[in-house]
């Protein structure tokens, strides 16, 4: 083996090696970066007021968990993340199923204005929420839907839809239209295939879905802020506002209940998150 040749192995090692490195920096930098807001939350949420007066980014000098004690035995708190749940179920629910009929709809059947509709679904997607809050609220008021559950989850239905299908869409085209054939050769109809075999076959796209729409609706602020006005319809989040004007001294208070509503998302993503990157890029490739 000549010394020209071990140079260029060396060198081509070396290369190698310092791309691999310099790739786990910064996925090790986007972690920390990505986890330190929560550690943020839950250190300050363990400190008492004295220690956190003293050590506001710091590790606590003691565990105190005077705080969380406090969130739990708040019943104010534990009614805006029933609100919240109730919301971010039904929301969600309903917005699976919807986009889920309607993106069977586009991929596997044929009817006339089928890609405007299409089309325009899309379009909606860059439509942003702000813009519409105004003639919402002028129009729920003469519908009496302001103030009301029902009022709020039409919203959220209306702003994720356009995501969902879209998503759904992408996954339903792949699927051959074979498989659907021999179904109604057995005698299913459309809604038969749609619940008995589509549902199955785009479980890690719906699952997806799951993640973002609960994560969207349970940290949403504006909407819940303007149309659910009355204290005992409040959210979570718009909870936790009014939590901190009222203890606004407290931080570790604040940072509690904070944690304990992030808590419920975390579990939901470490259950789902095998499911999650195939269901992003479900159907952006075709085998």
């Amino acid at each position: 083996m000549s010394d020209s040749y071990k140079k260029e192995r060396i060198k081509l090692w070396t290369v190698k090696w310092s791309t691999s490195a310099l790739k786990t920096i910064i996925l090790v930098l986007l972690a920390i970066i990505s986890i330190y807001p929560l550690f943020f939350v839950f250190i300050n949420s363990v400190k008492g007021r004295g220690d956190y007066a003293g050590n506001k980014i710091g590790f606590p000098e003691a565990l105190v968990f005077d705080s969380f004690a406090k969130v739990f035995l708040d019943e104010r708190f534990m009614h805006w993340l029933g609100n919240t749940i109730l919301l971010t179920i039904a929301s969600v629910l309903v917005c699976l199923l919807l986009a889920g009929l309607a993106a069977f709809a586009l991929s596997k059947m044929k009817f006339s204005g089928r890609s405007f509709t299409l089309s325009g679904i899309i379009a909606l997607m860059v439509m942003p929420v702000i813009v519409m809050i105004i003639p919402l609220f002028v129009s729920f008021g003469k519908l009496n839907l302001n103030n009301n559950y029902l009022g709020v989850i039409i919203i959220y239905v209306g702003v994720l839809l356009p995501f969902n299908i879209y998503l759904l869409y992408s996954y339903f085209v792949t699927v051959p239209n074979s498989i659907l054939d021999s179904a109604k050769i057995d005698g299913c109809n459309n809604f038969q295939i749609f619940f008995r075999i589509m549902i199955h076959l785009a479980r890690p796209a719906l699952l997806a879905l799951l993640v973002v729409d609960v994560l969207w609706v349970w940290y949403e602020l504006i909407i819940s802020l303007i149309f659910l006005q009355k204290e005992h319809l409040r959210t979570l989040m718009v909870g936790l506002t009014l939590f901190q004007g009222r203890f606004t001294r407290d931080v570790p208070l604040i940072m509690a209940g904070l944690f304990t509503g992030i808590i419920p998302i975390l579990i939901l993503y470490i259950f789902t998150q095998r499911y999650f990157v195939r269901g992003l890029v479900a159907g952006s490739i075709k085998e």
